[in-house]
């Protein structure tokens, strides 16, 4: 019988907390209930499948500290959901989003700190960052344009392009440049979403933001193009004839081969920009 974990419920918990107090606060209409809500369930139940493929129980401390951000990203959700139909209240939403921004430079360190680094915590604050991303962009296309989707939506174009490509599906090495821009992308939306500066200037912010995020993606890609032929080659030792063994002296059962096609436990990869 599966076990539940509590780390992923309590997270549910507490994003529904949450979007009561916004209720009562600032108010949500039934869109931005729904989109938390959603949001929120969806987290639980993924988290919670990835606890169980890695036989875990429980979160570590930066899981912690990462379910603690996607709980606010889920508040910023419904906020810019209840906005399609008044208003959005800025004066909850940019300080909730810049809490957010700030944390995911603290669930880093706490990993490294306690030496609870993992693959589940690395995709899990990546999930995180991307649909923050997509959220902020979804606000401020309104001020800026249509165009601005591009910037949350080019990562999900690329893990769909790496279900069609297999290439694409490679394993990407350590580039911390990918990290600052990562970083730049939410701090120059939030800036767009805050409203305080003319609307020419945001549209710059967004291009300079949306720039800098295509040349990290392309030169992703064009290194995953280059390499997209590099395979193991497997290394045959010839036998000396002296040591091979009579037709006779073959046992008479079917051979069992070593398969060549062996499929590895490759990591998946999906870009980094948020």
């Amino acid at each position: 019988m599966s076990r539940v974990r509590t780390g992923p419920v309590l997270g549910l918990t507490a994003q529904t907390v949450l979007l009561v107090g916004l209720a009562a606060t600032v108010g949500l209409d039934v869109a931005g209930w729904l989109a938390g809500l959603g949001y929120g369930v969806v987290t639980c139940v993924a988290l919670q499948r990835g606890l169980r493929r890695r036989g875990v129980d429980r979160l570590g401390p930066a899981d912690r500290v990462t379910l603690a951000r996607g709980v606010l990203v889920g508040g910023v959700t419904a906020l810019v959901a209840t906005g399609f139909s008044g208003p959005t209240p800025l004066s909850v939403l940019v300080p909730m989003t810049a809490v957010a921004l700030a944390l995911d430079a603290v669930d880093g360190w706490v990993a490294r700190r306690t030496g609870t680094a993992s693959t589940l915590g690395a995709r899990f604050d990546m999930e995180v960052d991307a649909f923050l991303i997509l959220v902020l962009s979804v606000q401020v296309t309104p001020v800026v344009g249509p165009w601005v989707l591009a910037i949350g939506g080019l990562r999900y174009a690329f893990v769909v392009a790496g279900w069609l490509l297999p290439w694409m599906r490679g394993a990407l090495p350590p580039r911390f440049w990918r990290k600052v821009v990562a970083a730049t992308q939410g701090v120059l939306l939030l800036v767009v979403a805050a409203d305080v500066l003319t609307r020419p200037v945001t549209a710059v912010l967004a291009a300079v933001a949306l720039a800098l995020l295509v040349e990290s993606f392309g030169h992703d890609v064009g290194w995953l193009w280059w390499h997209r032929s590099t395979r193991p080659t497997r290394v045959t030792v010839p036998t000396p004839v002296a040591a091979l063994p009579s037709v006779a002296a073959l046992p008479s059962v079917p051979s069992v081969r070593p398969r060549v096609d062996t499929i590895t436990d490759r990591p998946f990869v999906a870009h980094q920009p948020v």
